[in-house]
């Protein structure tokens, strides 16, 4: 036994005789969390750094999965399993009190195509030269980089108390939650059917997002909270010829452009109340300024608020872009890649949740927010085994009375996920660790635990 485990034997909360249940023993236990919170919350700030100024795309995330599974050893967890759907990482902690019930605590790892304007002196400069697509520049501009600094800031914590943990707790690292590129497996699903959470099962997944919403603030959402997703790819095929007589070819430039045109159009061909939205974000041409090319790839995404939607846009949309290419002249193909389901929050899991919640960030702290037509593909986890998600502000904002997110006066205002001026406050991330640290323990103690309505 270590002398640090010592130690620990001889504080009072490792009794082997103690109850974590009784009157009294449950609030120093969660007390003893927040100590120990406040202890890693400089650690968690470095690994933060760190990782925001080496980030990594997706799939490509294998100095991150090193740096996870290096601190994961130092914890001497029962197991740290590596190169799951690439370099996804998951460390197991069966604690020291009998108990049947896992939580499975997930943070995504990879990062953006995105230049990073956050204005810190630990802005990333990296450059991938050899990504599909690119060369790219390289961000956290989504904050994966905080997800994971809390994530090892909470295993840390969790480690440090294992022996009154009545179950198990499981820390994944997902790798591609953006999307690997489109001939390569990953993300999410890609961990499922690797198993990765198939022993032990989990009785509950939780997870977090930081946004521009205010410093400490948890928004929550019962129901459908993010929306179901595809990938869509839009490949338009003429005819090539020189520029200078575009009578000889078929180009397929003008029909794309009168697609993302009608793609304009598609919202009004569904009800106004369950909203979707088609976004192409990337368009490919190969050729030259004075040849008039043969082919126009259109990349974007399909995002529907009501998953059963999805089927009904798909085919609105191959509808629009096949028949537009065929008025000029031209053919369209349409695929669809890499879909994600709805993540649904069960009211029975929020309702189970809300005096976590309540208790670490204070009641204030704690706001219901509109769904939204981002996507995250921790929905393959927690629509299979339950649990819920949920967003974490970090930023120098506040609310108004009608709900909607503004600057605070003589703060950095507010920057979006994925632009390239998105910021997080580094004294917010000890509150990520506290969540999830609090959440662990309310569900295994069966404090959190979701009854029928």
């Amino acid at each position: 036994m270590s002398d640090t485990l010592r130690a620990e034997a001889a504080d009072p909360l490792q009794d082997e005789t103690a109850n974590p249940l009784q009157d009294g023993t449950a609030d120093q236990l969660r007390a003893e969390l927040d100590r120990r919170a406040a202890e890693v919350a400089e650690q968690v700030i470095r690994w933060r750094h760190h990782l925001h100024a080496h980030p990594e795309l997706s799939n490509r995330e294998a100095g991150t999965a090193e740096l996870i599974a290096g601190h994961l050893r130092t914890l001497g967890l029962d197991e740290v399993r590596t190169g799951i759907a690439g370099h996804g990482v998951v460390g197991v902690l069966r604690g020291g009190r009998p108990g049947g019930r896992v939580v499975a605590l997930r943070a995504d790892t990879d990062a953006l195509p995105v230049p990073d304007r956050c204005g810190t002196e630990f802005a990333s400069t990296v450059v991938d030269a050899d990504y599909p697509g690119g060369p790219f520049s390289v961000s956290h501009a989504c904050g994966h980089d905080c997800h994971v600094a809390m994530l090892l800031g909470a295993a840390t914590v969790l480690a440090g108390v294992r022996e009154q943990l009545p179950g198990t707790v499981l820390f994944v690292f997902q790798p591609a939650e953006e999307g690997p590129p489109v001939d390569e497996p990953g993300g999410a699903r890609q961990m499922l059917a690797e198993e990765a959470l198939a022993d032990p099962a989990p009785s509950m997944v939780f997870g977090l997002h930081v946004t521009p919403d205010p410093k400490g603030h948890v928004g929550y959402h019962a129901g459908y909270q993010m929306s179901a997703s595809r990938l869509v790819r839009i490949v338009i095929t003429g005819r090539q010829t020189h520029g200078s007589s575009p009578w000889r070819g078929d180009d397929p430039m003008p029909a794309a452009g009168a697609v993302l045109t009608g793609i304009g159009q598609l919202y009004r061909q569904r009800s106004a109340f369950d909203p979707v939205a088609v976004s192409i974000g990337h368009l490919e041409d190969v050729g030259r300024f004075n040849i008039i090319g043969e082919k126009v790839t259109l990349w974007g995404t399909v995002r529907c608020a009501v998953e059963a939607d999805m089927a009904e846009v798909e085919t609105r949309l191959a509808t629009l872009a096949e028949h537009t290419a065929q008025a000029y002249n031209c053919t369209a193909q349409v695929d669809y890649l890499q879909p994600v389901p709805a993540l649904h929050n069960k009211p029975e899991w929020v309702a189970a949740a809300l005096p976590t919640f309540r208790r670490v960030v204070g009641t204030d702290r704690v706001d219901e927010i509109e769904p939204t037509l981002g996507y995250d593909d921790v929905s393959e986890f927690v629509n299979r085994y339950g649990g819920l998600y949920v967003m974490l502000g970090v930023q120098d904002t506040e609310r108004t009375s009608g709900g909607t997110v503004v600057p605070v006066p003589g703060g950095r205002g507010v920057a979006v996920n994925h632009n390239p001026h998105f910021y997080a406050d580094d004294d917010t991330l000890v509150t990520g660790v506290r969540l999830h640290a609090h959440v662990t323990w309310d569900h295994l103690t069966g404090a959190l635990e979701p009854t029928a309505g």
